[in-house]
């Protein structure tokens, strides 16, 4: 059993050296999973912290019972109370914002959640841990790691974390594990001296310009970590690897090939999820046994060996942090079971991450009939990866794909492609693909036709979770 940190030895160390202690800190979009976690921390270091969001949410609910003042409903220049010292903003808020523009009249220091990060990360010992896919898991793996080897860090990860207690807390030990996003190029704003890029593809296309565009931000991400740091890439992804180059210096590569120092042996796989020696150049230091499934948590669980390792932490207690570890919120997370029918909510919102999420499903859980419930995220993203997103069901026996999820995109790019594209797309692949706007009629058309065996997998970053609820009340399933 990990030992439960000391909360208050934690939070007096911590803010004793904390230059948020007594500020007020206002955050715009607080419910956003990044913002509720940076902004629990800052309320651990002593912050008074105050934040707006758009609709009430388990983590708006949390944070006003830790303390944390929240207004709710439309954006108001009202909600910058006239304490505030520094406004923090989410990614997804516009400039026009009328609280960022009311910071602005009054002269306040506006920053976004990436800057506050980073400032965060100062006072500690920064690991990193960025790449298109994967971020989420392996950072909980890295602060899970490290909490069982007696290093209780503090850190941030973009999801909810049941074996950690939440998201985000303040640890006592030296190290601040956070997840690096490359979105807006916010990952620069970080100061870690251990970093890993786990892979990069293209993404965030309404704000890159094209691959070379991103590779070009994670190689000054990789820049980022100094000459006494340490920079693991991935090595089996040959784009990560030429994006790292001019760092071969402290580059230290992972994966399954021969010329990885951080190597993964004799891999097996039972039931989805796998086993492998761990081997740093070529010394085996024992045997990881995953409790998730997947070959690309392979990857995420070398990563995370080689950050926890670089910290001193022995290698038999990482080894015991991974072998434990049960993953992170939406991420292949069952929701329920019954009536022979099992049902899990995933984050998956790029074609990889459907394709990799959907493959660990089914040899996880050897359906009859594999239904997805899929709600694309972005119109831009959908149709910036059309094509390969078409491709990404190969698994799935059925598809039903609700209205494009809405939320960055201008109403122009929103008239370009709908979710009926996308099925159109789907179907000319060979996919069994349909489009149901609404989630009352997909959870009706299911609570109808699912039988004995079948695996249901709601799918993407928006609030596809939703129709996970609602079944689970329809059918009657026991919740986990």
């Amino acid at each position: 059993m990990v030992p439960v940190p000391n909360l208050r030895e934690s939070q007096a160390i911590f803010t004793a050296k904390s230059t948020f202690y007594g500020r007020h800190v206002h955050l715009v979009g607080i419910g956003g999973c990044g913002m509720s976690n940076v902004a629990r921390v800052l309320l651990r270091q002593g912050a008074v912290v105050s934040g707006s969001d758009l609709q009430a949410s388990e983590a708006t609910l949390r944070l006003q019972a830790a303390g944390a003042e929240v207004r709710l409903g439309e954006h108001q220049n009202s909600h910058v109370g006239g304490q505030t010292e520094l406004v923090v903003a989410s990614a997804a808020i516009q400039r026009t914002n009328p609280e960022l523009l009311e910071a602005r009249r009054r002269g306040l220091e506006v920053i976004c959640y990436a800057e506050l990060v980073g400032r965060l990360m100062a006072a500690k010992t920064g690991i990193a841990v960025a790449g298109t896919h994967g971020k989420s898991t392996t950072t909980a793996m890295t602060a899970y790691a490290l909490r069982v080897a007696g290093k209780d860090p503090t850190f941030i990860v973009g999801a909810e974390v049941e074996q950690l207690g939440a998201g985000s807390a303040v640890g006592c030990g030296p190290h601040f594990v956070v997840e690096a996003c490359e979105y807006n190029r916010s990952f620069l704003h970080l100061r870690p001296r251990l970093a890993a890029v786990l892979n990069i593809e293209e993404d965030h296309l309404d704000y890159y310009v094209d691959l070379k565009e991103i590779c070009g931000a994670f190689a000054d991400f990789a820049r980022l970590v100094p000459d006494d740091g340490v920079l693991l890439v991935n090595g089996d992804d040959e784009t990560a690897v030429q994006a790292t180059a001019a760092m071969q210096e402290h580059r230290q590569l992972f994966g399954l090939g021969q010329d990885a120092r951080w190597q993964a042996g004799n891999v097996e796989a039972e039931a989805g999820c796998h086993s492998f020696d761990i081997l740093c150049g070529g010394h085996e230091l024992g045997r990881v046994q995953l409790s998730i499934p997947g070959l690309h948590n392979v990857y995420n669980a070398l990563a995370a060996f080689g950050l926890a390792w670089h910290t001193g932490a022995k290698p038999e207690a990482i080894i015991e942090g991974l072998n434990t570890f049960n993953g992170c919120q939406r991420r292949l997370a069952c929701r329920g079971t019954g009536c022979g029918v099992t049902l899990l909510d995933d984050y998956a919102h790029h074609p990889t991450e459907i394709r990799a999420s959907l493959w660990a499903a089914r040899q996880r859980y050897q359906p009859r009939r594999l239904w997805v419930v899929f709600q694309p995220h972005q119109h831009s993203r959908t149709r910036f990866l059309l094509e390969d997103f078409a491709r990404s069901f190969a698994q799935a026996d059925r598809i039903i794909v609700p209205r494009i999820y809405f939320v960055r995109d201008s109403e122009a790019e929103r008239t370009l492609i709908g979710a009926s594209d996308l099925v159109a797309r789907i179907r000319e692949h060979g996919g069994d693909a349909v489009h149901m706007p609404d989630f009352e009629q997909i959870v009706d058309d299911l609570e109808r036709r699912l039988e004995p065996g079948d695996l249901v997998v709601t799918m993407g970053a928006g609030d596809v979770w939703k129709v996970g609820d609602e079944l689970i009340v329809r059918l009657g399933l026991e919740s986990r």
